[in-house]
């Protein structure tokens, strides 16, 4: 207890008797990976009485920085971390994992095609795929980051049948967190008083950040930003659309804090439940709601309880949301053509 006698965080966050949750990190040495272990060990992402043991996996170049994430994750004497593990081998890393975090990824660079890309993520995911199957825990939680993320949680689940395609899931809490900020900021509010946005589709340009049923301090986002229709319509849109560039433009640095901290809120709600009354935004497995198709990893309004998410059901779609729905999930057709091909490519 602090002398002035206000408990601190590290005061109300004590490991309890539960049996430690052993998490996987992949990529744990870039970016996001750095961010997210930390997170990860302050119980941000399971909560803040649940032991954890990360499971950190890299590339072999990147073996002496991981020892160095290690070296700071001891020094941090975080109460919840009972144990950290580094390796470069995939099969170590997911031995008896009850969540993957699959940050690392192959990522675009300059003059390479879409489809090279693809292949090369396609390759790295039956290989984390294979694994996972194998040696993690039968009911993991699987959240996929690297981009393309909806695609590369579709071609882990192809790779791995053994695992529930329930369990597989990619994130667009980041694109969800990024519209609740930008509703509050342009209202004036708490990022907390606002509800129940929605990003539909991929983790592209293509998503549709919609605000249609979302509420601000309880009352319809469009009824308070009534003032504001052309922003919300226009720029609102564009800027949750292209935030991760602007982001790059301006700090010549992917989104990495944000992007971790949104991991960590997708993973936490998934486990321990999202309130009452509120949904998230979460890349799942299709079962054709709201005309998509099923089949893909598509991001929809969702709740969690006892481990178990769903899909909001019965909610209003307008003519100009539909369209948006169909342009996204056009483009998710197209990638899963592309990823699957070079599957095919690969088997010859």
């Amino acid at each position: 207890m602090a002398s002035n006698g206000i408990q601190s965080v590290s005061d109300s966050v004590v490991a309890d008797a539960r049996a430690p949750k052993t998490v996987l990190i992949t990529g744990a040495a870039g970016q996001i990976g750095y961010a997210i272990v930390a997170m990860a060990a302050g119980g941000k992402m399971l909560g803040l009485q649940q032991p954890i043991i990360l499971h950190l996996l890299d590339i072999e170049p990147a073996k002496q920085a991981l020892e160095g994430v290690k070296m700071e994750l001891l020094d941090a004497a975080f109460p919840l971390l009972i144990d950290v593990v580094t390796t470069t081998d995939v099969e170590a890393a997911c031995k008896g994992v009850d969540v993957a975090v699959m940050v690392g990824g192959f990522p675009r660079k300059a003059g390479m095609e879409r489809k090279d890309v693809m292949a090369k993520n396609v390759s790295i995911y039956a290989t984390q795929a294979k694994a996972l199957e194998k040696h993690a825990n039968p009911d993991v939680k699987i959240l996929v980051v690297a981009n393309p993320a909806n695609t590369n949680a579709l071609m882990l689940k192809e790779h791995a049948p053994g695992i529930p395609a329930e369990n597989i899931t990619a994130m667009t809490r980041l694109d969800h967190n990024r519209a609740l900020a930008q509703v509050a900021q342009r209202a004036g509010v708490h990022v907390t008083q606002v509800k129940n946005v929605i990003i539909w589709g991929n983790h592209s340009s293509t998503q549709y950040p919609d605000v249609n049923h979302g509420t601000v301090e309880g009352k319809p986002i469009k009824e308070v930003l009534k003032d504001s229709s052309e922003w919300l319509d226009n720029e609102f849109v564009d800027v949750v659309q292209q935030r991760g560039a602007a982001v790059i433009k301006a700090r010549g640095l992917s989104s990495a804090m944000s992007a971790a901290s949104s991991a960590c809120d997708h993973i936490r709600d998934w486990v321990n439940g999202t309130p009452e009354g509120t949904w998230v935004s979460m890349g799942v497995y299709s079962d054709g709601s709201y005309g998509t198709p099923a089949g893909l990893i598509y991001s929809f309004p969702c709740t969690c309880k006892d481990g178990k998410w769903s899909i909001v059901q019965d909610l209003t779609i307008d003519a100009h949301s539909a369209e948006k729905l169909r342009i996204t999930a056009d483009e998710l057709t197209e990638e899963r053509a592309l990823a699957l091909e070079c599957i095919g490519d690969a088997a010859q």
